[in-house]
Formats: C-alpha cells, sequence, structure tokens
C-alpha cells in the first residue's frame, strides 16, 4: 500500500517537478490571506468586497438569500494591505427558493429558515469604507441598495467589467476560472463570504508588471460616463445602432423606450457626430440627451431612465 504523503515541503518538490516537464499544470487550492502587503503604511482606505444569493435574477422584486462580505485596507496604487475576515449570513425571503436557484446555490429553504442579516453589522461595514466592489455589481448593487439604502452613498465597482482579464491571460469572467487561469489556484468554498475572498484574491495577486487587476479596476472606478440616449430613432435602424454598441432600454419614468450608449468624455462628441449623421438625418438640434454618471450612480437603478 502507497504511504500518503503530507508534508508540505515534499509535497511542493513534487508539484515544480511536475511543472518543470512543461505537460503538467499544477493546481494548489486557494487559501485566504490575512494580508498581502507588508508594512501597512499611514495611508489606506477601507474597502468592502460583497457577494450575494437571491431568489433570482429580477432585482425588483427577488429577495436575498445570503450576504457575504469582506472588508480589506488598499493605496491608491492597488495594493492590498490587511483583510478582515469574511462574513455572511442567511435570509429567510419569506416564500419557498424556487427549485433552480437550490440547484445553482446550494442553499435550501431549511438552511435559510428563520435567518436574518446582521443589519448593524452591515450597516457599520458601509459606514467604514469608501469603496464597494462586486464580481457582478449591476445586479448585487441593485439588491443591496433595496435592502441597506446606505449602499446607494457609496463608490462601486465591478471586478468582472472594469478589470482588462485578457491583459492576465483570461479570456473567461467567472470566478472560478480567474482564479485558476490568474492565480493558478482552486476554489473549495461553497459560500458567499469565501467568493468574496477569491474575489479580492483575483484582484490583488496576478500582476503584468507592476500592475494589479485592482489598480486596473480603480482607475475604471474614478472614470466619468456619459450616457447617450438615442431617443426617437426609427425602429428600421436598430440593427445599425446595436452593431454600433447601443443597447435597448424598454422605458422608464424619465425615459421613453430607446437605445443608449456608455461613452467617455473623450467618445461622447464623436459619438454625438455619428448619431446625428445617421440617426438624425444631420438634424442641429436632435433629441437626444445625455446624463453624467460616477462610481456613485454605475450599475444602480439611477443609470435607467
Amino acid at each position: 500500500m502507497t504511504e500518503k504523503i503530507t508534508d508540505r515541503a515534499t509535497l511542493e518538490a513534487m508539484a515544480a517537478q511536475l511543472e518543470a516537464s512543461k505537460d503538467y499544470r499544477v493546481l494548489r487550492r486557494f487559501v485566504p490571506r490575512p494580508a498581502y502587503e507588508q508594512p501597512t503604511p499611514a495611508k489606506v482606505h477601507r474597502g468592502l468586497i460583497v457577494d450575494v444569493e437571491s431568489t433570482g435574477l429580477d432585482t425588483a422584486n427577488d429577495a436575498i438569500i445570503e450576504l457575504g462580505l469582506v472588508a480589506f485596507e488598499f493605496d491608491t496604487q492597488g495594493r492590498v494591505y490587511g483583510v478582515d475576515e469574511a462574513r455572511s449570513w442567511f435570509e429567510d425571503p419569506g416564500r419557498p427558493i424556487p427549485a433552480e436557484c437550490v440547484e445553482l446555490t446550494g442553499i435550501t429553504d431549511e438552511m435559510v429558515r428563520g435567518q436574518r442579516i446582521d443589519d448593524a453589522a452591515v450597516e457599520r461595514e458601509i459606514a467604514r469604507a469608501v469603496l464597494v466592489i462586486a464580481h457582478n455589481a449591476g445586479f448585487d448593487r441593485r439588491m443591496l441598495e433595496r435592502r441597506f439604502p446606505g449602499f446607494a452613498d457609496k463608490h462601486w465597482g465591478c471586478s468582472m467589467q472594469e478589470v482588462p482579464w485578457p491583459r492576465f491571460g483570461c479570456r473567461g469572467l467567472k470566478l472560478e476560472y480567474l482564479l485558476f487561469r490568474a492565480c493558478g489556484e482552486f476554489h473549495t468554498g461553497h459560500r458567499a463570504g469565501d467568493d468574496c475572498l477569491a474575489t479580492l484574491h483575483v484582484l490583488a495577486m496576478p500582476r503584468d508588471g507592476d500592475v494589479s487587476p485592482l489598480q486596473l479596476l480603480l482607475e475604471q472606478a474614478r472614470r466619468v460616463t456619459h450616457r447617450l440616449w438615442a431617443i426617437g430613432t426609427p425602429i428600421e435602424l436598430k440593427d445599425v445602432l446595436k452593431s454600433r454598441g447601443y443597447r435597448w432600454y424598454p422605458g422608464g419614468s424619465r425615459t421613453p423606450k430607446s437605445w443608449y450608449r456608455d461613452c467617455s468624455a473623450q467618445e461622447l462628441e464623436v459619438e454625438q457626430s455619428w448619431l446625428r449623421e445617421h440617426a438624425y438625418d444631420g438634424r442641429p438640434n436632435p433629441p437626444w440627451r445625455v446624463d453624467r454618471y460616477t462610481g456613485k450612480e454605475r450599475y444602480s437603478e439611477r443609470m435607467g431612465g
């Protein structure tokens, strides 16, 4: 019977030998770090990684069934210092969890029955954070602002959308893939708090020279977004607008059904010229509208119409 090897140094030597052969890739188990950089400078900012599981994808009507969060210290160059322990809570939605959600999340009615998120603990963390990050901020932010209005006053970033992951050798955007591809590690956690730790890890660990994914995310989070609403364009132009990168908005209290595109300040004038020529027959005063957003509004319901 072969003896099981448990000595860490021996296992690492075996892994190094396999990797040196070029025929194998060894994945190491992700182990959360209490810190990524030392020593901690006098001035750091406090961030918050969040992750939400819910009864569905309707951010107006579905309910949160689990919230995870991890607070951490960082500087303006995207270096991560101290990392708090992950915290997570179940919450009873007051109705049965749909079968497809149970299959996807592993969270059952029995697990959440009678449970509730610790509101006071979450609100303390919101108050201390200057930036909130989620791996799908367009979903998590809308869910959390309904449950905890204090999230609406924070700047947000998205680790899925605001990092150019191909720069770090990643073609996919799922968290498990990024952990594998960018960090050479695998994830065995099953709860929202574990996913928060893994999200922070993929932002802090890989490097392109001296640049980390978190540094690039911070640069994107600081940007101003100009949303150009192509109001009143002819329906026959829908394919032209779609191929140009416009997205459809089904209508709201302030904006009718229309196409829109998000632009930087540098892109806006060029895009308006294109839109005037191709959608408004060169009219000098087309009925478009431009809204300006920062990280305080980005990914929230307020970016609708």
